[in-house]
């Protein structure tokens, strides 16, 4: 499904088929997988960085993380009709 799609099962460390058929199903959905995967992979290289903007850039890429992981929760709970949790 590709590296969003795989980011995300790993993430929420689940092996829900949830994820799998939304992908199947959405293309919004797999562009949302691949954009969180993008921000947690930039939110780690501000991480690494000794820029002044360091903090900022961290902060503002976690406030993006965490807005697209509830996101991705609710697509999931719709999809499935029942909470979904993150395992990890």
């Amino acid at each position: 499904m590709g590296n969003g799609v795989e980011f995300v099962t790993s993430y929420f460390n689940t092996s829900d088929k949830r994820v799998e058929k939304l992908a199947a199903q959405s293309e919004a959905f797999r562009d949302l997988c691949t954009d969180f995967a993008i921000a947690n992979e930039e939110r780690d290289r501000w991480e690494r960085s000794t820029s002044s903007d360091r903090q900022e850039r961290i902060a503002e890429y976690q406030e993006l993380i965490d807005s697209m992981r509830l996101d991705i929760e609710r697509e999931l709970e719709r999809v499935g009709n029942e909470p979904f949790s993150r395992q990890n």
